[in-house]
This record gives structure tokens, C-alpha cells and sequence, in this order.
């Protein structure tokens, strides 16, 4: 069975929303503006795309991404890799061109069927509502979480709010960075 691998830039209380600059949100672009910039603290990123196979996004993160990543020397390596959108709207006719395989998905049961498929670990970016869908299904293996030290209130958390059983994680790696950052890998515990 192959990793889900969710993967995000948190706030201190949860928000996930506009970390780069995205429109729309009143703290848009929180992850740059409030806190000095450290490149070991998102050494993580890096090695995620050598250890991703695939990557997976709802609909409103791969609308964001699709037009920008392919051409960022930084994603180079999501470039080549398979790509999968879950969402009950988007058409074959509103993908790129230029950011190599994608497929869509439209339900939750295809992501599991996907996670059951031989490869590596499938890495999922952005897609706040992905994730607390894919939670509260119990489909993520592993957060890969980057929390800033910062309170934004308001705005799209990675969590659900669902009243459901505890799900026990397990820290499995951490650090902490001068300026603030902690790097959180967890598991979790089935």
C-alpha cells in the first residue's frame, strides 16, 4: 500500500490558507511577510519531491499551482511526476499541458483504490478541504507539517472540525529553527 503524505505550512491555530500569496484571504502570503526566511527550515521540501512518486490536490490548490509550478525550477522534480486531482467538477478540458500526466479522481473511494496501487509515497500540497475529507476518511499516513509562529485567526484550517474518534499520532521527526519554525513529521497511528 502506498503513503499518503500530507504536507503544509501551518499556523500556531491551524490556518493553512494563502501561505504564498494567494488572493482573497486578508493574511495572504503569511509564510514570507511575518517571519524571517531560513532555507534549512524548508530543507523538508526538498527532500519531499526526491521521496514523492505522485502528488495529489483537490481542485482549488491544482487551479492555483497548474499555471505556476511547471514552469518553477523549484518543482522541477513534480514536473515529471503523476499528478492526481480529486474533484466532481474539473473536466479533462480544464487541465494544463504543460505539467506532465494528471487524472482525475472523483471521489474518495478512487483515492483509496490509489493508495492500494504499487509505488511510492503520493504527497499531497495545498487543499484544505482535501485534507479534512481524507482525515476524517482515515486515508493520510503522514503530516508533514511546518508550524509558524503565528496566530491568524480566521481562515482555512487543515483540520475538520468533525466530532469523531481520537486519531492517535506519533512524532517520528522534529526541529526547531531560530527563527520560530518547527518542522513536525508525524504519523499516524492505526
Amino acid at each position: 500500500m502506498r503513503t499518503l503524505i500530507s504536507t503544509a505550512f501551518i499556523s500556531l491555530d491551524g490556518v493553512v490558507e494563502a501561505p504564498g500569496g494567494e488572493p482573497g484571504y486578508r493574511n495572504s502570503g503569511w509564510t514570507f511577510k511575518n517571519v524571517d526566511f531560513l532555507p534549512e527550515a524548508f530543507d523538508i521540501k526538498g527532500w519531499e519531491q526526491k521521496e514523492a512518486t505522485a502528488m495529489l490536490m483537490g481542485r482549488v490548490s491544482y487551479e492555483a499551482f497548474s499555471p505556476v509550478w511547471p514552469a518553477m525550477e523549484d518543482f522541477a522534480d513534480y514536473k515529471v511526476m503523476p499528478k492526481y486531482v480529486v474533484s466532481t467538477t474539473l473536466t479533462e478540458g480544464d487541465l494544463v499541458s504543460n505539467w506532465g500526466e494528471t487524472t482525475i479522481l472523483r471521489s474518495l473511494d478512487e483515492v483509496a483504490a490509489l493508495k492500494q496501487t504499487e509505488g511510492g509515497p503520493i504527497i499531497v500540497h495545498g487543499s484544505a478541504a482535501l485534507n479534512q475529507s481524507l482525515s476524517d476518511a482515515g486515508l493520510i499516513d503522514r503530516y508533514h507539517l511546518i508550524v509558524f509562529p503565528l496566530l491568524l485567526g480566521a481562515g482555512k484550517r487543515l483540520f475538520s472540525a468533525t466530532d469523531k474518534d481520537t486519531q492517535k499520532l506519533q512524532l517520528v521527526e522534529h526541529e526547531v529553527y531560530a527563527n520560530g519554525l518547527q518542522k513536525n513529521v508525524f504519523d499516524v497511528v492505526r
